[in-house]
């Protein structure tokens, strides 16, 4: 089921506000545990088996790491290690079998057959997110959460399941057990619901359709200022469309009495790729960070040793991404600009004036969409190839300028929302102002983007696939 469709926001949503209010609250995870099951097996039910059984999984290793922790550490150690292997054999098998069986194939001249399995919808997400809660326990991070229903409702809660933000237990235990819902939360989380949304529906969606658009030209046919308008679209796209489902994430888990941790924060004012990745896709971030590069020894035992475990890192989000070998080029492309900068080109863009900073992070950053959104090398290279001045079709065409013409506002629009001067400059307004404007401008957004949604079919989640 999508946010922002008419069945989730006129049907089911209000039947979960309406009960989830109605009943008392010792029952309310009661229901959210049932309706998150609902809400992920929607599309796809033979799925809601395999999440059960993640929530089973972690619940038990957590409540055993919680009984040897302290009187038998080895024991919470070695289930630590079964718990992990196995959250990571069931990420493997419905994610990398078939990428791994036509790789050994292709080297070894065998046929080994693919299993064509559907990826489950936020297997990347649920499966971090579960792994978080044993580890935690085990470190002494977190409590034992003994109470199955409060443990299945943190691993299923609707908001954050399909796209993140990935929630670690320990963010949320508190709040699991005990919840003080109130209006000005519910009327906050109503509002930054809408302002997803709108991100989605109204910017994502439509500067989505101008990437389609070049992303099926014949490669001869791609231009310079094709190739630059594609690859900005997508840039465009692909923020709008992340960071919209995480505002809706965080709005619907305030009117659920939930706060959930911010996951973007404008990246693309970012003056380097390393604060590039401190502003994008925050909650991924972190994850890494507490539970892969610190383990790893972190910049704990010299430079070099550190160097090596930012590539071990980025290695593996490149290749979280998605099941194929061009998100490991995306994820290596990363490491060596984040490795670069660590060695020594932080160091000069710092003595640069800030512009030379901007300029440069986002070149590499609508680089490395074109790389993350491409299915395969070759047409990585072609559209590389016509960004740099090198393609076939020269610098521009007649149908460019069409597109141009055709997209400039919803371009220019998306350039302006991704940067954070409207809100400061909204926060100045009197407060008298804001109180009137802020719930006028949020009906009109709900409006306009029902709007679209009757009347659009192009509403895809792009980190759905994840």
């Amino acid at each position: 089921m999508v946010f922002s469709s008419i069945l989730f926001m006129f049907i089911y949503l209000p039947i979960v506000l309406a009960v989830y209010y109605l009943v008392s609250s010792r029952w309310r995870n009661v229901w959210l545990f049932a309706v998150n099951l609902v809400f992920y097996g929607w599309g796809e039910p033979v799925y809601v088996f395999l999440m059960v059984f993640s929530i089973c999984l972690n619940y038990v290793s957590g409540r055993l790491i919680g009984k040897y922790r302290e009187t038998a550490l080895p024991r919470a150690k070695r289930v630590l290690i079964i718990n992990t292997v196995l959250n990571l054999a069931m990420l493997f098998f419905f994610k990398y079998f078939d990428l791994m069986a036509e790789t050994l194939s292709l080297i070894l001249g065998a046929d080994i057959p693919t299993l064509g399995l559907t990826l489950p919808i936020g297997i990347s997400f649920y499966t971090f997110q579960t792994m978080s809660y044993p580890i935690d326990v085990y470190r002494g991070d977190g409590h034992v959460q003994k109470n199955f229903i409060k443990f299945g409702t943190f691993v299923a809660l609707f908001p954050q399941l399909i796209a993140g933000p990935i929630v670690r237990y320990k963010d949320i235990a508190d709040q699991l057990d005990e919840r003080h819902e109130n209006l000005d939360q519910f009327a906050s989380g109503v509002q930054r619901f809408i302002v997803g949304l709108g991100k989605k529906v109204l910017i994502a969606n439509n500067v989505g359709m101008l990437w389609d658009v070049y992303a099926s030209a014949a490669p001869g046919e791609l231009t310079f200022l094709g190739s630059w308008l594609a690859a900005i679209a997508f840039s465009l796209q692909i923020y709008f469309d992340f960071s919209g489902y995480s505002d809706m994430a965080i709005g619907l888990g305030r009117m659920l009495g939930f706060e959930f941790l911010e996951n973007f924060n404008y990246p693309y004012i970012s003056k380097s790729v390393t604060e590039f990745w401190r502003r994008w896709h925050m909650s991924l971030g972190t994850w890494f960070r507490d539970y892969v590069y610190i383990p790893l020894g972190g910049n704990r035992k010299g430079l070099p040793r550190q160097l090596v475990n930012i590539l071990i890192v980025w290695a593996l989000t490149g290749i979280w991404h998605g099941a194929s070998w061009t998100f490991l080029v995306w994820g290596l492309y990363y490491a060596f600009f984040l490795l670069m900068e660590k060695l020594f080109l932080l160091r000069w863009l710092k003595k640069l004036p800030a512009f030379v900073g901007h300029i440069y992070t986002l070149v590499v950053a609508i680089s490395g969409w074109v790389i993350f959104q491409q299915t395969s090398v070759s047409q990585t290279l072609v559209f590389f190839r016509a960004m740099f001045g090198l393609g076939q079709a020269g610098l521009c065409s007649g149908q460019d300028m069409y597109y141009l013409a055709g997209f400039v506002a919803i371009l220019l629009i998306g350039c302006v929302a991704s940067l954070p001067a409207g809100s400061a400059l909204f926060k100045k307004l009197p407060q008298k102002f804001r109180a009137v404007a802020v719930p006028v401008l949020a009906a009109v957004v709900l409006v306009v983007s029902t709007a679209y949604l009757v009347d659009s079919t192009y509403n895809p989640f792009l980190y759905f696939r994840f």
